[in-house]
């Protein structure tokens, strides 16, 4: 099994897994209890939150646990929606988000707050000018992803950031698949919210964190007690934050180079290899192991099927819309040409990723192609 798919999740560290394990069996406790067990279950806890902040410039006590990307999302433009909607109710996005901020924001819109969801380049830019020409009197908040999880496009975050700053505005950024492979310091860029997620980065499911700049109010969206600084409430989960916090800790400099250079050769080995391939995407600016390809005359879907009958797992774009006959909204937004779009996969490496895989991925994608093409006369 070669395993493609990394920006749908990514294989947990066993380092990981074995720092996770004694809060599953010896160290138990509810980090909410004032027993000795909970104090050293909530200095684990406060320990973790430490590890995660220092890797953005934040304090511990700016840093929410939640369920993962989806739920920092939600309490991020949900929680600031209703907390500053006595100041106005205009809410601003791109339409190349991915559907955790998308649904969010059409939800909030039958709920009687207005939105503008932002164009697109060719490459899944969003322009700075474009965003400072959509922000009005009553803008509440921004929210704009750093890394696109579908083509890998990465935004100038310090740009948008510093004219929602100069506005007056709110901003908030899904940073699940940038955090720990892009340098991110709110020390220098004025983000006030950010989006983070431990399963991208070899952390267990079930665990992501909001960073919530200090004096950032946000109105709770779930009650029932007091955790997570009265912004989310339920049982701290402490063998997620470990893990969470150790998956960071593994995440290194040198690794995020290594997977640059083997993403550089993959798409350099498949464009000398198959002709009619387009990159979607930024070819510069995009995430370390995002490779968007798209294969003309040919279906996706039938593509994806051939190559995991042989063993390799990828995807036609987001793991959450997996499902959907549409066509990727993002490719829709960037105008990729349909013929194109429609024989679009996603191949996303991992620091376990080797050359060998890429080269023998190669050697089965182009036997698949020329399958397809045969087949449909091209």
């Amino acid at each position: 099994m070669i395993y493609l798919d990394n920006a749908a999740t990514t294989r947990t560290d066993p380092t990981v897994l074995a720092a996770m394990e004694p809060f599953f069996t010896s160290e138990y406790g509810n980090a909410s209890s004032i027993h000795q067990m909970g104090k050293r279950a909530d200095t684990t806890l406060n320990a973790s939150r430490k590890v995660i902040a220092d890797r953005i410039g934040a304090s511990p006590g700016e840093i929410i646990f939640t369920s993962g990307g989806t739920e920092s999302d939600a309490l991020a433009i949900r929680g600031s929606a209703y907390a500053l909607q006595q100041k106005g109710r205009h809410l601003i996005t791109s339409s190349l988000e991915h559907a955790a901020v998308l649904e969010t924001c059409k939800q909030l819109e039958r709920e009687g707050f207005s939105m503008t969801f932002l164009s697109a380049d060719a490459e899944g830019f969003v322009k700075p000018e474009t965003l400072r020409d959509a922000i009005q009197p009553d803008t509440i908040l921004v929210s704009i992803m750093h890394g696109n999880n579908e083509v890998g496009t990465i935004q100038d975050l310090a740009a948008l950031a510093q004219i929602c700053k100069h506005a007056g505005v709110r901003f908030h950024s899904d940073a699940v698949q940038t955090f720990c492979k892009v340098p991110i310091d709110v020390r220098t860029i004025p983000v006030d919210l950010l989006s983070l997620s431990a399963h991208k980065i070899h952390g267990p499911k079930g665990i992501g964190a909001l960073y919530v700049r200090q004096g950032t109010r946000l109105a709770p969206q779930q009650r029932g007690g007091e955790h997570e600084f009265k912004l989310r409430a339920g049982t701290v989960n402490v063998p997620g934050a470990m893990g969470f916090a150790k998956a960071v800790e593994l995440c290194t400099e040198e690794k995020v180079f290594q997977m640059t250079a083997l993403r550089e050769y993959f798409i350099a080995e498949v464009q000398s290899a198959i002709p009619d391939v387009r990159l979607n995407g930024s070819a510069l600016q995009r995430l370390c192991n995002n490779v968007s390809l798209g294969f003309k005359h040919v279906e996706a879907d039938s593509l994806l099927a051939l190559l995991d009958e042989q063993g390799i797992c990828v995807s036609t774009g987001s793991a959450c819309e997996s499902y959907s006959l549409e066509p990727s909204h993002v490719l829709q937004a960037m105008k990729v040409p349909a013929e194109y779009a429609q024989g679009t996969l996603r191949f996303t490496l991992s620091r376990y990723t080797t050359k060998d895989e890429l080269d023998k991925t190669v050697e089965i994608l182009k036997a698949a192609v020329e399958k397809l093409r045969k087949q449909s006369g091209r």
